[in-house]
């Protein structure tokens, strides 16, 4: 009997995955443990495996659909079976259908099928039901556009280049557009017109992800940010001893970042609302322990995996948890997991040589802090009489001020920076 293969749940807060590559094709056979396809959360890129051997009858999805989790995205069943999908996929139709395996290799190998504009004959073009939707809701005739999917299929972005010529090249709304050449296209297959040159690039899942979640920060709290700066002279000196002592000391090799972070895990404590969940409008929870979120910059955008319990945690193994982190974060082996629980999140743009920036709060925690690069101030001698300078870091803290005024955010600060210049003493609590 043909069996669906579903979409995996990813993680328990993942409600749909982009398909990103199909390694499998229909006609394929493949054996328990195989991998199918790779697909993509907001988080990470995974490897679907088969559940079942057998041939693969039918892909309901193609590379660049989002498909909800749990939902099939292939059939694998014995060759020439029949099989029922829930979508009529493999004919663009709406109606739940069976197919034989036959019928829909006859279908994959078709050309396009050009049918007349409005008419019932529009269901016969090969298009994916995003595209398709897509189109309906934009006015735009289908017949019109050129597939660049798999077989021809029509997908999402060729209607997109179509809704690019008829909002924005006027009189030629009817052309057609040949997406690899950029050109428009008459009836009679002349180029009329050059788009201008530019390139589109989809969103991926967790570019995606990050932009919801910056909008739904920056439209329900009311973010504030202070900047306070330290002088970074004993931090420095702390750090090029451990550099130079530490293999001794089993010691890892421990960053400015880590040293912040296993400050800001302490110092927290003692302001609870920085350390806190907006989980209603009128409600704050407090956390008792610090779980603190450290923001990686991969290729593939940026993670924040936490790091938990982050002030029970000595700065060696702190420093050897957010190296942990930020290796899996690199290889794209992480799980949704990793992101859950963060109580604060703490952002270091210092190593690109940032001197100041206003980093977003991570709903629904209360606080962020932005860690900048080290530059050089001046101040006043001791004596008075001149002036010397001395390595200074720019710290910057953006808070809910629904939930913070402004001087209890500054108190945290300063007491932070204050820590931060006297690091060599404050490590000896432990």
């Amino acid at each position: 009997m043909a069996e669906k293969i579903l979409m995996p749940k990813a993680g328990i807060t993942v409600e749909e995955c982009v398909i990103t590559e199909w390694i499998k094709q229909v006609g394929d056979t493949v054996a328990v443990g195989e991998v199918l396809f790779h697909y993509e959360t907001d988080k990470a890129t995974f490897e679907c495996e088969s559940t079942v051997a057998g041939q693969i009858l039918a892909i309901l999805a193609v590379e660049g659909d989002e498909v909800p989790v749990l939902e099939a995205v292939c059939v694998i069943g014995e060759p020439g079976e029949s099989y029922q999908v829930d979508e009529g996929i493999a004919t663009g139709s709406d109606e739940p259908l069976t197919i034989h395996v036959q019928q829909a290799e006859e279908m994959r190998k078709e050309d396009t099928q050009t049918a007349s504009p409005g008419g019932e004959d529009d269901d016969r073009i090969k298009i994916s039901p995003r595209a398709k939707g897509r189109a309906k809701r934009a006015g735009i005739d289908i017949s019109d556009a050129i597939g660049t999917g798999p077989t021809g299929r029509i997908i999402e972005q060729d209607i997109k280049v179509l809704e690019e010529v008829r909002f924005g090249a006027g009189e030629h709304t009817q052309a057609k557009v040949d997406p690899k050449t950029e050109t428009i296209q008459s009836g009679e297959g002349d180029s009329l017109a050059s788009i201008n040159e530019y390139e589109d690039v989809k969103f991926s899942g967790m570019r995606k992800a990050t932009a919801k979640a910056m909008m739904t920060s920056l439209t329900t709290t009311a973010q504030v940010t202070n900047q306070h700066s330290y002088d970074v002279t004993v931090l420095s000196n702390v750090r090029n001893r451990i550099k130079e002592s530490g293999d001794m000391l089993a010691l890892t090799n421990v960053s400015y970042n880590d040293m912040i972070v296993y400050v800001v895990s302490r110092v927290i404590q003692n302001h609870p609302d920085l350390n806190a969940h907006v989980i209603e409008s009128n409600v704050l929870r407090r956390f008792k322990n610090v779980h603190i979120g450290i923001a990686v910059d991969t290729p593939k955008g940026l993670y924040v995996p936490v790091v938990r319990n982050a002030n029970l945690l000595s700065l060696n193994q702190i420093s050897l948890e957010i190296r942990r982190l930020a290796a899996l974060c690199q290889e794209g082996k992480v799980t949704p997991d990793l992101f859950a629980g963060g109580t604060f999140t703490v952002s270091n743009l210092g190593a690109l040589g940032v001197e100041m920036f206003t980093p977003v709060i991570n709903p629904p925690q209360t606080a962020i802090l932005g860690v900048c690069g080290i530059t050089t101030r001046v101040r006043g001698d001791e004596q008075g009489y001149g002036m010397v300078c001395y390595p200074s870091m720019n710290l910057a803290l953006t808070y809910d001020h629904c939930v913070i005024d402004g001087s209890p955010a500054s108190r945290f600060l300063k007491e932070l920076c204050q820590t931060l210049e006297n690091f060599d003493l404050f490590i000896m609590k432990g």
